[in-house]
């Protein structure tokens, strides 16, 4: 169950960071509501992860799919470019989170 927890916790990141942008410097309500809504489950779902995956594993692979995530938000919700080097840089990261979890036996 805590592999699900971290999963739904790094999706919540990217729920939160795309909120962020929305907001438009927290000017705008609605998304203000839910990026704070997106971030305390995220958090939360994260903590509970933690109790049983290993510390690095956890927080590096909540990080990974807040980072890809929300690159691929920006590439598709937001027409961000989407370079060959950013590309790569994406699939590294994706590369660097399957490495995580193949090496901490949990």
């Amino acid at each position: 169950m805590a592999w699900v927890f971290l999963i739904v916790a790094g999706v919540l990141e990217v729920v939160w960071a795309f909120a962020m942008k929305l907001s438009n410097g927290f000017t705008r309500l609605g998304p203000t509501l839910v990026m704070g809504a997106a971030m305390a489950g995220s958090f939360g779902l994260l903590a509970a992860a933690m109790r049983t995956l290993p510390l690095g594993t956890a927080y590096t692979i909540w990080v990974g799919i807040g980072a890809v995530g929300a690159f691929a938000v920006g590439v598709l919700a937001l027409g961000e470019g989407a370079s060959a080097t950013r590309l790569l840089a994406a699939l590294l990261i994706v590369l660097g989170l399957a490495l995580m979890k193949l090496g901490d036996g949990a």
